[in-house]
Formats: structure tokens, C-alpha cells, sequence
């Protein structure tokens, strides 16, 4: 009985301080990545004279929020800038899903001549640079007068987003099993009624990860919105922080700078943290197959 007790514990002994080994890299990775974020929420609280110190404090000796209304004060000022974001990645989500889903469904569920040639051209937009047809989009959307218009911008960046969401949400619909869909053609869906009864619920987590996906790609993207918008007015949250970060005579205002950071990871942090577990599901639905 003692021989045996022996390697049982020396066993249990092994596997407590494997999974305290892993508990504590799992620690310090997260402290890793959190650590960014931490110092730069921190520092947007900090007075201005103190955000520039050098050597830099961890924490603010009191809390301030100067440096968001000095970020106000910069051009048509921060509502306006993250409206126009919010209202463009809004447009963006709402485009990218409902065209994502649609082709998705039509390339999973119906056989025409052409899918897989054209399923494989969709996927090889993939490849083009972004800015190599900045110029021609320009043209376009200048010639149908959606130049320096939110819609516009939307639009450019749905485009960009249908490769990855007809993807996603093909290999999505494949996972839901043949016999539920007969099953509702013989109790007299059509194939629109069949996607809008029964396929959305099921496919929820493919949809989200569209919608989650094409939304931060949106909001944080800088090149286009910088071409394509030359109004002040219609400036998008990178655009403003590029601003800041450019400053006067090329000063840099760091507090502002952080502040504004903060103002633009919030709505990315607060939706992924939401919807996480639809993400990943999401994510390993449109893995599976393809």
C-alpha cells in the first residue's frame, strides 16, 4: 500500500506544480499585454506637464482630465470625429453582414456554373494591396459624387471586408447539417424564409465574427479615411490622433495623445469583451471546413 501511495502522490505533486507553472506564464503574459493599456489609461489622467515628464511616473499624482478637453478643442472637435467614426464602422458592420451572410449562404447552399472559380476569384482579392487602387477608388467615388461622404468611406470599406465574411460565413453555413434544411423545405419554407427562420439562429456566431471583425478593421483604419476625406468635418478618430500626434511645429502633446487612444480602444475593448465567445465560435465554425 506504501509503495503504491508513493508514485500516486509524487504523480499528484508533478501535475500541481505543472499547473502552477502554467498559471503563473498565463499571469505574466497578461501582464504583458495589459501593461499598454494600463500606462496609457494612467497617463491620459495625468496634469499635462506631468504626462511629458521624463523620467515618467506609473501613476498620476492627481487626476486630471485636461488633457481629454484639451483633445476637444483640436479641429471640429472630438464628438465630431467619433461620430463620424462610429457612424462609418455602423454602416460598415451592418453592409459586411448582411452581404456576407447572403454570399455565404448562396455559395453553401445552391449549385450554379462558376461557384468554385468564382468563390476562389472573391478569395484572391485577398492578395491585391490595399494601396494599390486607392487612386482608382478615389476616381470613383469622385465621379459618383460619394467622395467626402461617411457612406462612401462605408462603402470602401465593405468592399474590403466581403473576401474574409463570404469565407467565414460559407464555411459556417457547411457546418449546419443537410436534413434540418429538408426538413424545413418539406414544411414549406423557401430558401429566404429558411435562412431568415431557421439558419441566422444557427449561424449567429459566424455572423458576429463578421460583424466584430469588419467593425475594428473600420474604426481603425487610417489610410482611406485620410484620401478620401478632405474635410475637416468628416475626419474619423486615426485621422485626429495623427493630428495631435503631429502637433504644433511639430510638437507632440502626449497627454492628449493618450487620451485620445483610450477614446478609441474603449468601443473595440467593450464589444469584443461582449461578444468574445461568439468570436471564437465563430471563428473555429468558419476553420472547420474549406
Amino acid at each position: 500500500m506504501a509503495t503504491r501511495t508513493i508514485p500516486a502522490q509524487r504523480h499528484k505533486t508533478r501535475s500541481t506544480l505543472s499547473q502552477g507553472a502554467l498559471y503563473f506564464f498565463a499571469i505574466a503574459l497578461a501582464v504583458v499585454f495589459l501593461f499598454p493599456i494600463v500606462w496609457t489609461m494612467t497617463s491620459s489622467l495625468k496634469p499635462p506637464r506631468e504626462a511629458v515628464a521624463v523620467p515618467p511616473t506609473l501613476l498620476p499624482s492627481q487626476l486630471s482630465l485636461e488633457n481629454y478637453m484639451k483633445l476637444d478643442r483640436y479641429g471640429a472637435g472630438l464628438g465630431q470625429y467619433f461620430f463620424n467614426s462610429l457612424a462609418t464602422a455602423t454602416m460598415t458592420v451592418i453592409g459586411a453582414t448582411v452581404l456576407s451572410t447572403l454570399g455565404g449562404y448562396g455559395f453553401s447552399r445552391f449549385q450554379f456554373p462558376g461557384k468554385n472559380l468564382l468563390f476562389v476569384m472573391i478569395l484572391a482579392t485577398l492578395m491585391i494591396p490595399f494601396q494599390s487602387i486607392l487612386i482608382p477608388l478615389f476616381l470613383i467615388l469622385t465621379s459618383i459624387k460619394l467622395h467626402n461622404t461617411l457612406f462612401g468611406l462605408a462603402l470602401v470599406y465593405i468592399t474590403f471586408q466581403l473576401p474574409f465574411g463570404i469565407f467565414i460565413m460559407r464555411n459556417t453555413f457547411d457546418t449546419v447539417p443537410r436534413e434540418l434544411e429538408e426538413a424545413a423545405l418539406l414544411d414549406g419554407c423557401s430558401a429566404l424564409s429558411l435562412l431568415y427562420r431557421v439558419m441566422l439562429g444557427i449561424v449567429r456566431p459566424g455572423i458576429i465574427t463578421v460583424g466584430i471583425y469588419a467593425f475594428i478593421n473600420s474604426w481603425n483604419e487610417f489610410i482611406a479615411a485620410l484620401i478620401f476625406m478632405t474635410r475637416e468635418q468628416q475626419f474619423t478618430m486615426p485621422i485626429l490622433l495623427t493630428s495631435v500626434r503631429s502637433g504644433y511645429y511639430g510638437a507632440i502633446d502626449w497627454g492628449a495623445l493618450q487620451a485620445g487612444l483610450v477614446i478609441s480602444m474603449l468601443p473595440c475593448i467593450v464589444l469584443f469583451l461582449l461578444l468574445q465567445r461568439y468570436y471564437v465560435r465563430g471563428l473555429m465554425g468558419g476553420a472547420m471546413k474549406g
